[in-house]
């Protein structure tokens, strides 16, 4: 988890909505991504780079409610807009937390052409299903109810 500041405990009141699988505690497997996300954090909100390290233990709980994108599919675009999209979003978004934890794709800076052409329009699903096909996408696993942060144990941090 790259941010600003060390995490020792998560409150999920602090994180951000609109978000693409909805207000979570985002995490990833990438190294390289989350010290890009600590040092972009840091600029914009200040403090220092910092990368949190957690231990996620997968869930076999079946009180928890996994939603898990494998690949850029149309389900998983159209997702993604609709939890950006918020309270103008139709359709499947994870708004009301039904999926405690959200794991797939990053809709990252390279997608946001496409997105936009979609939303606006300008392209059909499947050109913004072929294109996303050329991206180098990278993980994301987001964490969105209490329930969920048990499967989290905080292993370390640094700062980048």
């Amino acid at each position: 988890h790259g941010t600003n500041c060390v995490v020792d405990k998560i409150d999920l009141n602090k994180c951000r909505p609109y978000k693409d699988f909805g207000r979570g505690f985002y995490l990833t497997t990438i190294k390289e991504q989350a010290e890009k996300m600590a040092q972009r954090v840091s600029k914009i909100y200040g403090g220092k780079p910092v990368v949190n390290v957690f231990r996620y233990d997968s869930v076999v709980d079946k009180e928890i409610n996994v939603k898990i994108f494998d690949a850029p599919t149309e389900e998983w675009a159209r997702f993604v807009i609709n939890n950006r999209n918020g309270e103008k979003s139709v359709g499947d978004n994870n708004s009301n937390n039904k999926y405690d934890i959200v794991i797939g794709p990053v809709a990252n800076d390279d997608l946001a052409l496409l997105f936009r052409q979609f939303s606006n329009g300008m392209i059909e699903i499947d050109t913004l299903i072929r294109e996303m096909k050329y991206k180098k996408l990278t993980d994301q696993y987001s964490f969105h109810t209490e329930r969920a942060l048990r499967f989290l144990t905080k292993e370390s941090d640094y700062n980048v």
